[in-house]
């Protein structure tokens, strides 16, 4: 199986968990960001992550990938549970979008990963992005406040993560694939603060699911 990817997306990241926490092989590619021509090919428009089955069909939506590899009988646990649906949580997922891609999306073009290895992707990236969050430079110089908002936030958290080994303990739901890609967004700000339950669950994550984090590439 070959999984078409970006390293800084969340949603990518969802599906890179799922082989890592089921011990399933497969190929990863990276795409240059800018590389509309693949995707159209594969799934009939430009988004990741795509995965292209044992069968050949190619399919995209991280959730659905999630579904597919854990249905596969030859590989068992852990199997993956429904959300909870916990409000807190809920709440925290939906707030944390207020500050977490202007915090990464200005530090990912600066990050060296591979999908923007050109200068024509980070010029493809950054114009579309901007016209979500605002200007990249705008966003750099709002970090203190970004930071200092993060920080807060990821107090409640804390408050909420059991951790041991997954956010509710002993099992896996996709509250875990929702809460890992939202914290790993914000490895690339070197100044934002895991308070210690936090740090414990995504660098135990992180290494479940064999998806790296980027604090050894983050700057303030």
């Amino acid at each position: 199986m070959i999984l078409y990817s970006y390293d800084h997306c969340p949603y990518c990241v969802k599906a890179r968990m799922i082989f890592g926490l089921k011990s399933v092989p497969f190929e990863l590619k990276t795409l240059l960001n800018d590389d509309e021509q693949t995707p159209i090919q594969l799934i009939g428009k430009k988004m990741l992550p795509i995965l292209v089955r044992d069968d050949g069909i190619a399919m995209g939506e991280s959730l659905d990938i999630i579904s597919y590899i854990d249905n596969l009988v030859e590989y068992g646990s852990p199997r993956v549970l429904e959300s909870r649906q916990d409000h807190r949580l809920m709440n925290w997922l939906q707030d944390v979008r207020a500050y977490h891609y202007a915090l990464a999306m200005p530090r990912w073009v600066r990050l060296g990963l591979e999908e923007f290895a050109t200068a024509s992707a980070v010029e493809y990236f950054t114009i579309k992005k901007e016209q979500s969050i605002g200007l990249f430079s705008e966003n750099l110089k709002n970090t203190p406040k970004l930071i200092e908002q993060a920080n807060q936030h990821l107090l409640e958290l804390e408050e909420m993560v059991i951790g041991a080994p997954f956010f509710w303990g002993n099992e896996l739901t996709l509250d875990d694939f929702h809460v890992f890609s939202s914290l790993r967004c914000l490895t690339a700000a070197a100044g934002v603060q895991f308070p210690v339950k936090i740090d414990q669950y995504i660098n135990r994550l992180s290494s479940l699911c064999g998806v790296p984090l980027h604090w050894s590439l983050a700057f303030e």
